[in-house]
């Protein structure tokens, strides 16, 4: 099975950027298909953006829509969320996961592995 782990969370003021890392190990990243989701206190675990794993299609959350994006270095076995114009409102825990053949669907139900997440701030 594939191990997910998550880095690159910190903090940063609102109109600023972070780009967090997914990293796999066990298993080729480039077969699975890579969700990022968040979850705020108090809040459920939403979708943010995912990536399928054969043709790359992304889909994404109304919210980041034009401020976030996804990719993949298949050589570090690596994905990226770049997130750019943060807003308060983005701050959260955000973790990945991972769907194997998957095509990156808002659904959390459609991942199996998933990371332990990292802590994202956003001050005002």
């Amino acid at each position: 099975q594939v191990q997910l782990v998550e880095s690159g969370g910190g903090s940063v003021q609102a109109g600023g950027s972070l780009r967090l890392s997914c990293a796999a190990s066990g298993r080729t990243l480039s077969n699975y298909a890579v969700g990022w989701f968040r979850q705020a206190p108090g809040k459920e675990r939403e979708f943010v953006i995912g990536i399928s794993w054969s043709v790359g299609r992304i889909s994404y959350a109304d919210s980041v829509k034009g401020r976030f994006t996804i990719s993949r270095d298949n050589a570090k076995n690596t994905v990226y969320l770049q997130m750019n114009s943060l807003k308060p409102e983005d701050t959260a825990v955000y973790y990945c996961a991972g769907d194997q053949w998957g095509a990156g669907t808002h659904l959390r139900e459609a991942y199996d592995y998933w990371g332990q997440g990292t802590q994202v701030t956003v001050s005002s």
